[in-house]
């Protein structure tokens, strides 16, 4: 049996090169969020009779974000967000974080900054950080993966017909947002909120799954398009109603209906295991709303408009 060179946190030493200083300065930031980074693999322990969930998500300068719109924790508390949420739409409880990062040179004095906002939101969701990558690259990039575990994970395709439909917090303030920092004009602080820190349900997801709910996802393309996800994968047909949508204030239901990255949950439950909104706002302090249901058929409608909707309106990254 031989040692090995460990910090207190499980860390393994690290070279003398410029890369190591950076990601020694990114551990200083983390502290004991961060768990045995070093070694080639990061080794996870799964519970018994859980399942091993894993997403990866990326967060790219000059299409996920601008650097003028967001401060460089913001960015690194954005990026993991997204990535989380994913494991918040299959209900999944975090068990560890990886970062990819490709860095220019212009970031370098801002890089533990970007590396503060990825470790609030890690430790927020309760998420060591437990690995990673570093390259110097033209834009700045982070590549997040996130692995988690569920007894029995929510999917996409476990929507049917009769169920009904509610989504979890309120819907519009990203897009918002968005307007407003594209036009150059003032962004109202709630709605800057909402885009620049937008918070994973991982919580919430849990206490829906325990309660029922059939299947999930989270609202990442746009209320519409992820529905339209959620219709595809269950092979049913979704229809929501305008006017049942929870809005920010000062959104209109259209815009509501094709804001992305709100990240909030769209949620599938059967008629007779219809959750309390009541308890779940008093333990969430966010509403959740019924908005719509599944029936027969394909695609997805709007309550009162026969033409159904386009996977188009929302999100695309290649549109």
């Amino acid at each position: 049996m031989t040692g090995d060179s460990r910090s207190e946190n499980g860390h393994f030493e690290l070279g003398g090169r410029r890369e190591f200083d950076i990601i020694r300065a990114m551990l200083g930031v983390w502290g004991p969020n961060a768990h045995g980074i070093g070694d080639d693999a990061a080794v996870l322990t799964v519970p018994n009779g859980h399942r091993l969930l894993a997403s990866t998500d990326a967060s790219v300068e000059g299409v996920h974000f601008r650097r003028e719109w967001l401060t460089p924790r913001e960015i690194g508390a954005r990026a993991a967000a997204a990535a989380l949420s994913d494991l918040a739409a299959m209900a999944a409880t975090p068990l560890g974080l990886l970062l990819a990062l490709t860095l220019p040179q212009s970031w370098l004095p801002e890089i533990e900054e970007v590396a503060r906002g990825v470790g609030e939101m890690a430790s927020r969701a309760r998420c060591p950080i437990v690995g990673g990558n570093l390259a110097r690259a033209d834009v700045l990039s982070l590549t997040i993966t996130v692995l988690g575990s569920a007894v029995s994970p929510l999917a996409r395709g476990g929507a049917r017909v009769g169920d009904i439909l509610y989504v979890t917090g309120l819907l519009g303030g990203s897009a918002s947002a968005l307007q407003a920092l594209v036009r150059g004009t003032p962004v109202r602080d709630a709605d800057r909120q909402r885009f620049a820190a937008p918070r994973p349900r991982i919580d919430e997801a849990r206490w829906l799954a325990e309660r029922g709910a059939t299947a999930a996802i989270d609202i990442s393309d746009g209320l519409l398009a992820d529905a339209g996800h959620l219709a595809a994968a269950s092979a049913v047909a979704i229809e929501l109603d305008p006017a049942r949508y929870p809005c920010v204030e000062g959104a209109s239901a259209a815009v509501a209906a094709w804001s992305g990255e709100e990240y909030e949950l769209l949620v599938a439950f059967p008629p007779n295991f219809i959750p309390d909104a009541d308890a779940f706002r008093e333990r969430f302090g966010l509403p959740l709303t019924a908005i719509g249901r599944v029936s027969s058929g394909e695609g997805v409608r709007e309550r009162g408009s026969a033409v159904r909707v386009e996977f188009q309106q929302g999100h695309d990254h290649f549109s």
